[in-house]
């Protein structure tokens, strides 16, 4: 049986995974979803969260965990898993990017994002008077991240997303090729995403090769909408 680590995205928290969590576990695999930093439910304050700081939490999940983990990202979530893979290479069977953000050594998230011009997070941000955290348009929520959502996973979902720091975002990532880059990887594309464009995720994975791409005819969010979908790339990982 494996340990698969969940790690959410921007804005969001441990409880987007709460539909794929029980499907792995009905297979007999140990799932653990944390929050990263000033997300979720975590109270680190906004200050407190940087790209270090999401890597470091996801390397106290690793070093909690007796065997090596299968890592899995949604969207921001992939800057993350893979600081933290570079970090702690040996604790990590395979990675899994879902929709997610898998950047080169030197690049940051926000600037990957500013050439998705199709991607419709940057034109619907509202910024704390600081600039230090950013909102998605309340008007905009729905079509960015949850557009084949369910009405009811739509309203939890308005409930539970945070403000997401900023700071984490214009950090360049730093890898090399003998630590993170030796990992099997795998990205699952999201067909309708509109918070990533098909064409933003395949310049990534073309830039990155994987060992295997997936398409899901999702929009950004199949852990809501499509669960079964996601759980089935998870247990071929």
């Amino acid at each position: 049986m494996s340990t698969y680590v969940l790690v959410h995205g921007a804005w969001h928290g441990a409880w987007c995974w709460h539909k794929v969590v029980p499907l792995l576990e009905a297979k007999g695999h140990t799932v653990i979803t944390p929050d990263l930093p000033a997300l979720g439910v975590d109270r680190t304050p906004i200050a407190g969260a940087s790209l270090q700081a999401y890597a470091d939490r996801v390397c106290e999940v690793l070093k909690a965990c007796q065997d090596p983990v299968q890592l899995v990202a949604h969207s921001m979530g992939g800057i993350a898993i893979t600081m933290a893979a570079e970090a702690m290479p040996e604790k990590v069977t395979s990675l899994l990017y879902l929709t997610s953000f898998l950047l080169p050594s030197g690049q940051s998230l926000l600037a990957q994002a500013q050439t998705d011009a199709a991607g419709k997070v940057l034109s619907n941000l509202e910024f704390s008077p600081d600039h230090s955290s950013a909102r998605v348009k309340d008007s905009a929520v729905r079509d960015v991240f949850y557009a084949d959502c369910s009405a009811e996973d739509v309203a939890l979902a308005r409930r539970l997303l945070v403000p997401q720091a900023t700071a984490p975002l214009g950090t360049p990532l730093k890898t090399t090729a003998e630590r993170w880059g030796r990992i099997p990887r795998v990205y699952v594309e999201c067909a309708a995403d509109q918070a990533i464009s098909l064409a933003a995720q395949r310049a990534m994975h073309a830039q990155l090769p994987c060992k295997r791409v997936v398409t899901l005819p999702t929009s950004h969010s199949p852990f809501l909408s499509a669960p079964g979908a996601v759980a089935e790339q998870l247990l071929a990982m």
